[in-house]
């Protein structure tokens, strides 16, 4: 038998309800604060990645999906799209139109990693990127969406992590010194911090293994070591995010995985999925465009849901309401069943959710409450003939028999209950 890849999965019913409801808030969300929606291929050019997201992060060096193609180039899976965003935004000109561009995805990224809770080969994101502004109040109201989304979509318990890693004046300064204390301690740390002690230093700042923590927090703190204007934005960001009632705990060691992430970083964590608990992550990439061969200085800050955990952290505390169903139900004929026919699409064109079935009324009952079905409507030989319907609540077994044209009033009081 075959099997899904290993890595990925089929998201099935009553699963991909909540899914489409956490993307259906989404999008209402990013309605409201003026994003509109931008898809780009899942396949881009590897040289993409390399220069965008740095060849020296894990991400890169370990984790791509990367394969030549038949013309002889060398293609990736996306492993993220802030990179293709940008790639879109510097191809068609978006920097010439007027004002930020505020610009929003949602669908399947790819990383070889090893699979465990939470975390996926295929794993779906939701992000949004604002582009065009230097501005400490955008990373706000950046923020502020964020939260804005998860509350809305019923995300309750989650922490607000803040930092600033700097920019091209300050860090520089910050990673030399980083590279010298860690020097010192090299060889005490796991074997991925021993790596990237020289090639990424900033990184190990964010290992996980808690045997490297104590060691890991003696080191320099990039807080200490900001420029004046990074400080000063960093300050706006926090008195912006306190005017708004925005509680957060600025986490020093924080830096996120992507190179071109500067000065406003950020992750909100939830405690139901354990050691790997960030929901969601992102930042300011003020450099980004220019590192992708743009001659436009174009700012942004972004960031991107891990979709899979944040329905993995509803489910244990979220209930989904389906919308109330209807059976119509008919015996075999051609009459009765173009009457049921007619009946499901006059429903249906009202937005109730409708199942039609054929057989003995007994069978058809089973069915409509193995569906959990809240009225059953029922176009019988009799009804078909004298022109009625008959209407049966499933809850209160009472069933009635009223002229055709009633039909939709009638199911609607039936429903108005679950509604």
């Amino acid at each position: 038998m075959i099997k899904a890849v290993k890595g990925t999965r089929d998201i099935l019913p009553p699963s991909s309800t909540l899914w489409n409801r956490v993307e259906a808030v989404t999008r209402e969300v990013f309605r409201v604060y003026n994003y509109q929606e931008i898809r780009t291929p899942i396949l881009e050019e590897t040289a993409l990645f390399a220069r965008g997201v740095g060849e020296e992060t894990d991400i890169v060096s370990k984790e791509m999906y990367t394969f030549d193609d038949r013309d002889g180039s060398s293609l990736t899976l996306r492993p993220e799209a802030t990179a293709s965003v940008m790639r879109a935004y510097i191809e068609h000109h978006l920097d010439q139109k007027p004002g930020l561009q505020k610009l929003y995805y949602i669908g399947p990224m790819f990383r070889r990693e090893r699979p465990q809770k939470g975390r996926f080969r295929q794993f779906y994101q939701i992000g949004a990127e604002a582009i065009g502004s230097e501005s400490p109040a955008v990373d706000a109201e950046v923020i502020e969406m964020v939260i804005d989304l998860l509350q809305r979509a019923g995300l309750a318990g989650f922490h607000l992590l803040i930092n600033s890693v700097g920019d091209q004046n300050c860090r520089p300064q910050y990673v030399a010194l980083l590279k010298e204390k860690l020097r010192e301690v090299v060889s005490r740390l796991c074997g991925d911090c021993q790596r990237r002690a020289e090639t990424n230093p900033l990184r190990v700042l964010d290992c996980k293994v808690p045997e490297d923590q104590p060691i890991i927090n003696a080191l320099p703190s990039i807080q200490d070591h900001l420029c004046e204007p990074c400080l000063a934005h960093f300050g706006a960001v926090r008195a912006h995010l306190d005017d708004r009632g925005i509680s957060y705990e600025v986490r020093s060691r924080m830096v996120r995985g992507l190179d071109y992430y500067m000065r406003t970083t950020f992750e909100i964590v939830h405690g139901s999925l354990g050691a790997q608990n960030s929901v969601l992550g992102g930042g300011r990439y003020d450099g980004l465009a220019e590192s992708l061969g743009s001659r436009v200085h174009s700012p942004g800050i972004g960031f991107s849901i891990g979709e899979d955990r944040l329905v993995m952290s509803l489910e244990q505390t979220a209930t989904v309401a389906e919308d109330p169903l209807v059976i119509v139900t008919f015996t075999a004929g051609e009459a009765t069943q173009r009457a049921a026919t007619s009946t499901a699409a006059e429903l249906r064109a009202e937005g109730i959710r409708v199942e039609v079935a054929e057989g003995k009324l007994k069978r058809v009952f089973e069915i409509a409450n193995k569906l959990n079905a809240r009225v059953a409507v029922i176009c019988g030989e009799n009804e078909t003939a004298t022109g009625d319907i008959s209407i049966k609540d499933m809850e209160s077994q009472v069933q009635v028999q009223l002229r055709r044209e009633l039909l939709v009033e009638k199911v609607k009081e039936c429903l108005s209950k679950y509604l």
